[in-house]
């Protein structure tokens, strides 16, 4: 994209409220002409995806991309240097890279047991940081990560692209303007039919160093139902559709009300539909209790059609004067009044394009991140919190201050997994 293209994408994009300016930021001359040399850790979906939005917006270079497969790896600087004209360098090993190249900046879009001893790398080499969600595996990944980030001064956004959603944002402006009254209770959902490879173990596709790839976690045996694009229904990874999915409709409800942390935590559901196929939760209900109100998590990954497909992804806000539904794209608001006409909103927005430009205009100008680290790690550990409590069987308490389960030792021993040798935890035992 052309300097006077992105400076226009830019401009539009702080007029519609995402975006904000202020002085320039790292000691650069001239933050806003920099050319920024990014690397790419994960080029198998997430990763091109983040590449396209960071050369749409423009002003930045892909130097370096890394991954464990090497098909990944060629097909994917296939595709960059047509964009861009420039072959990015590859590595299988993000330290190689990080040590071998000149770099500004990193996208992490691995799978998110990678994510912590990635973005602490990242940041301990001088990089900003834009990973995806979310934040961590565990919540002490999340803390260490926070706290490497607070140490380095650098700039780390997390992949919460519905802080972008104008449709979210305009139902945060109609609630404080009053208009459903004192909202008591949120529901929030994704329902889908989820796809389930097969899940018989069989030795991995020769380009993919499935040991590298399973990294500080447990290695498990290959299939298609726990590899590429198929590992975030896998309890040693993605650890299942809340923590995958349903963290975005989690995060834009903290978002939407400024919510913290729960103070209690429960949780029901199983494995229904896809026993022997998935080793997470197909129905599950977690009950989070904030200090000023719950907020209900459901998902279903099974099912015929919905009754009304619409509601299939979203989330419900009651209030005692209305009920609002609200999607990425779209929300309505229903009043109490039968007799009163329903509003119906569509606001479609370029939302990883934007959570992208955030990133990179924080950079440059030091302005606010949508989603700064200690924000992602709130939301991360709340829907993390909601997978203990279903793991444990057990009411959880969380203590926020303390950043502690309190009287439950089988819950509280799930805060921090084990890494697999040689890999060392970035959050000590105490």
């Amino acid at each position: 994209m052309a300097k006077s293209n992105r400076r226009h994408f830019l401009g539009t994009a702080a007029a519609a409220g995402t975006l904000a300016v202020a002085p320039a930021v790292h000691g650069w001359a001239s933050a806003e002409d920099k050319v920024l040399k990014l690397a790419v850790i994960g080029m198998g979906g997430y990763g091109m995806v983040n590449v396209r939005a960071a050369l749409k917006v423009g002003g930045v270079q892909i130097r370096a991309i890394c991954d464990v497969d090497s098909a990944h790896l060629d097909s994917s600087a296939d595709q960059i240097q047509k964009m861009q004209e420039m072959r990015p360098a590859t590595f299988k090993r993000y330290d190689e890279m990080l040590d071998q190249t000149e770099l500004d900046a990193a996208i992490i879009a691995t799978p998110p047991q990678w994510h912590a001893l990635q973005t602490i790398a990242c940041v301990q080499h001088g990089l900003d940081v834009y990973c995806e969600k979310p934040l961590a595996y565990d919540i002490r990944e999340g803390r260490a990560m926070a706290r490497a980030v607070a140490e380095s001064g650098r700039t780390v956004q997390i992949g919460f692209q519905r802080r972008q959603s104008q449709s979210f944002q305009q139902v945060a402006r109609c609630i404080r303007e009053g208009r459903i009254g004192k909202v008591v209770q949120v529901d929030a959902q994704i329902h889908y039919r989820a796809g389930t490879p097969d899940p018989t173990p069989q030795d991995p596709p020769p380009t993919l160093d499935w040991d590298l790839w399973c990294g500080p976690g447990p290695k498990i045996p290959y299939s298609p139902a726990v590899g590429h694009r198929s590992w975030r229904l896998e309890k040693t990874s993605g650890h299942g559709h809340l923590v995958d999915w349903g963290v975005h409709n989690i995060d834009a409800v903290r978002m939407i009300l400024g919510l913290s942390t729960p103070k209690q935590i429960t949780a029901a559901g199983g494995l229904y539909h896809y026993a022997g196929k998935i080793t997470t939760p197909d129905t599950l209900t977690v009950h989070f209790e904030f200090d000023q109100l719950p907020v209900v998590w459901r998902h279903r990954l099974w099912g015929a059609t919905e009754y009304d497909p619409d509601l299939n992804n979203g989330i419900f806000v009651y209030g005692d004067e209305g009920t609002i539904f609200a999607s990425d794209r779209r929300w309505v608001l229903i009043p109490r009044q039968a007799s009163d006409k329903r509003e119906e909103h569509e606001a479609p927005a370029e939302i990883g394009v934007l959570q992208m430009a955030d990133w990179l205009s924080a950079i440059r100008t030091g302005s606010p991140l949508a989603c700064p680290i200690e924000e992602g790690f709130r939301s991360t550990a709340t829907v993390q919190l909601g997978m203990i409590a279903y793991e444990s069987n057990s009411v959880v308490r969380w203590d926020e201050a303390a950043e502690q389960i309190v009287e439950n030792p089988t819950a509280a021993a799930l805060l921090r997994r084990e890494y697999r040798p040689p890999y060392i935890h970035p959050y000590p035992l105490t």
